[in-house]
């Protein structure tokens, strides 16, 4: 099988006051990302759609499915990282503006020191299993985050989990992966943005 890992479009910056998760949505641009995303892709043979249930990866599948007329299914195990956190601000923006905390933010994803990255890991590694064993022969897309693309691209390629973010993966990029029912797992490609050509407002890193 082949699974088609689109990262979500850029996101709104979100804080909250009241503990609840930021969550956020797709800024403009973003939304505009994941339309050419979603014209890329209509060429394709696409069989399943699967998505976290965040809201920027939610409103990333929508164009796709509406284009593909699937129903994308919602796994949990998808979602990113900082899933309970209170504040969202894209990288790119936090890079700008604070690098402190942007360096901050990057240390903290070191596994060894951070216990429930781990579980992340493991949870991530485990839900794509699944999904590779649910459809065998079959070419499905996984519309997800930056944190999972990079910890299954680990898993596949048998590095160290420790500082698992080796791919910058940028807004609605294409990363391939085939997967074989004996466990064979090869890299294809990884971060894509032929969607992007012509069209350089959308791409911001």
């Amino acid at each position: 099988m082949q699974l088609i890992f689109v990262r979500h479009g850029q996101p709104q910056i979100v804080v909250t006051d009241d503990g609840s998760p930021a969550d956020p949505p797709l800024s403009e641009i973003g939304k505009s990302q994941a339309r050419a995303m979603a014209q890329l892709l209509e060429e394709e043979q696409i069989d399943e759609l699967y998505v976290s249930p965040m809201k920027r990866a939610l409103e990333t599948v929508a164009p796709l499915a509406g284009t593909l007329a699937l129903t994308p299914m919602v796994r949990h195990g998808l979602s990113e990282f900082d899933k309970n956190s209170t504040s969202y601000v894209p990288m790119e923006i936090l890079k700008e503006r604070d690098r402190e905390a942007w360096e901050k933010l990057n240390r903290e994803f070191d596994p060894s020191t951070n216990s429930r990255l781990e579980r992340f890991l493991i949870e991530t590694v485990a839900t794509i299993e699944a999904i590779v064993s649910e459809n065998t022969g079959k070419n499905v897309v996984v519309v997800c985050h930056g944190g999972v693309i990079n910890s299954y691209l680990a898993h596949c390629l048998q590095y160290s989990s420790t500082n698992f973010m080796k791919f910058n993966v940028d807004y609605t990029s294409v990363t391939r992966i085939l997967a074989s029912p004996a466990g064979h797992r090869s890299v294809l490609s990884v971060n894509e943005r032929t969607h992007f050509r012509g069209k350089p407002e959308l791409i911001l890193s």
